[in-house]
């Protein structure tokens, strides 16, 4: 999954209803830990974060009536990183002064326009691949017997090799390779269906 998961038209069209509670769940679901993420990234404090992201769900909420896809090349995703860009820019810009905050690498993180937006454009697809993996991970880790979901997290996660983990767990290699095999069968299918149904 190294494209970033597009945001379903329906729920972009359900969310611009204000009534459609479900819709914004959904996004909220989606959107809320990518964007604190980023501002933790920044270097913001917890609270801070969370009013940030509060303020990124505004802003979405007070303007996405006016967001419409006019040309294909025209991307919900492109829309939402300049709001998040914009609220964090603005968050740090007024910051006391003399807290430290990396002033510097703020500077020459956003001193050409072009790799500042291709930089919030990379983190937020990451963010929300990391997302969709963690909550894909939650449903497949309750639904896989526990050995099987060791020799993934020892495998894959930590990166272990499988003759390694064979010995360790007492399993043949071939069971270790199955079992990884499984999950990650089972992650891409939850992942799959995340990103359809917009959850």
């Amino acid at each position: 999954m190294s494209e970033f998961p597009q945001t379903r038209f329906s729920l972009i069209a359900k969310i611009k209803s204000k009534e459609d509670l479900d819709a914004w769940d959904q996004f909220v679901l989606i959107y809320r830990p990518v964007v604190y993420r980023m501002a933790r990234r920044r270097g913001m404090q917890d609270a801070d974060a969370q009013d940030l992201v509060q303020n990124v769900l505004i802003r979405v909420a007070n303007a996405i009536d006016g967001w419409e896809k006019m040309v294909p090349e025209t991307k919900f995703r492109h829309w939402l990183r300049k709001i998040a860009r914009n609220t964090i820019l603005t968050a740090l810009s007024r910051r006391p002064k003399d807290v430290a905050v990396g002033g510097s690498e703020i500077s020459d993180l956003f001193a050409g326009q072009a790799e500042a937006e291709s930089l919030f454009e990379r983190e937020l697809a990451t963010e929300t691949e990391r997302e969709h993996y963690l909550r894909a991970a939650a449903v497949v880790k309750k639904a896989v017997d526990p050995d099987t979901w060791q020799a993934f997290e020892l495998t894959v996660v930590s990166g272990h090799a499988c003759e390694d983990v064979a010995k360790t767990v007492g399993k043949s290699v071939g069971s270790i390779y199955a079992a990884r095999s499984r999950v990650m069968r089972r992650l891409r299918e939850q992942i799959l269906y995340l990103e359809e149904s917009g959850r």
